[in-house]
């Protein structure tokens, strides 16, 4: 039976996450060839692994997804190798502060997930879309959070940067249409599997969990304030939804947001 990626060639930065692996391995059950970079390499190697093992084709590279340089040879040597890109996912993570009002929040500290969570996404997009229109087409993903939408307080850059990268991805809808290329959002709560994997998860969502007397364990325990649902999103829930954003099935959605929040936003 086909699946609904074969044949498809994917790039996904920040694959060595939580949230970048699961879409990563997704991607290669649904029949892609995966690429994926990140900072560290022994995890990219562990999803690598676990791609290859279960029967699919994965590629690593360690890639500073803040280096237009960097990006634009790496889309170019992926390319060369596959013979074009159709798809390309954005997850990267950067440590950030959260939890600090504006009166007291350094303007340093504001702009560091406002000049990540933007610089990236617009480095992949600028350095894939050359090759998706080569190609005939092609589909550029991104990840926000529901703080694009909320109101504060304490994590005023990070909401901004969301809002950002959603902006970013509307925008580009239009611009690459011509090119046959859609852009699709995955605006997803906090995932607790992805929280607890590592202490970068911890450090972002710590503060925010101080401020309501909790630990990160019992926040994400907990059912979150406005949540719709009976439960907060999963990463196989996030990684079915890029596969969706990915797949022929959703070749009549470009400069959408798919919203895994909860119902925390409403759209």
């Amino acid at each position: 039976m086909p699946h609904s990626l074969d044949g498809r060639c994917a790039v996904i930065h920040g694959g060595g996450g939580a949230i970048g692996g699961a879409v990563a391995r997704a991607f290669a059950a649904e029949g892609a060839r995966v690429f994926i970079t990140g900072r560290t390499r022994a995890r990219l190697d562990a999803v690598a692994k676990d791609i290859t093992a279960s029967g699919g084709r994965a590629e690593v590279a360690v890639v500073d997804a803040l280096d237009e340089e960097v990006m634009l040879r790496h889309a170019n040597e992926v390319a060369e190798r596959a013979g074009g890109i159709d798809i390309a996912l954005n997850a990267i993570g950067v440590m950030h502060v959260q939890g600090t009002p504006l009166s007291v929040l350094p303007l340093e500290d504001y702009f560091v997930p406002v000049h990540a969570y933007t610089r990236s996404p617009f480095l992949t997009a600028k350095a894939v879309a050359p090759h998706m229109a080569k190609r005939g087409g092609g589909v550029i993903l991104s990840v926000s959070t529901p703080a694009s939408r909320l109101p504060g307080p304490g994590y005023l850059g990070h909401a901004v940067a969301c809002a950002g990268v959603e902006a970013l991805s509307r925008h580009m809808a239009g611009e690459l249409a011509a090119f046959n290329i859609r852009t699709v959002c995955i605006r997803s709560h906090a995932i607790p599997e992805a929280a607890a994997g590592g202490s970068h998860s911890h450090a972002v969502f710590r503060p925010v969990a101080e401020s309501m007397g909790l630990t990160v364990e019992q926040m994400l325990a907990a059912k979150p304030a406005g949540l719709l649902v009976a439960r907060l999103p999963s990463l196989e829930q996030m990684a079915a939804a890029a596969v969706f954003a990915a797949s022929d099935g959703a070749g009549a959605m470009t400069g959408a947001v798919l919203n895994l929040s909860g119902g925390v936003t409403l759209d």
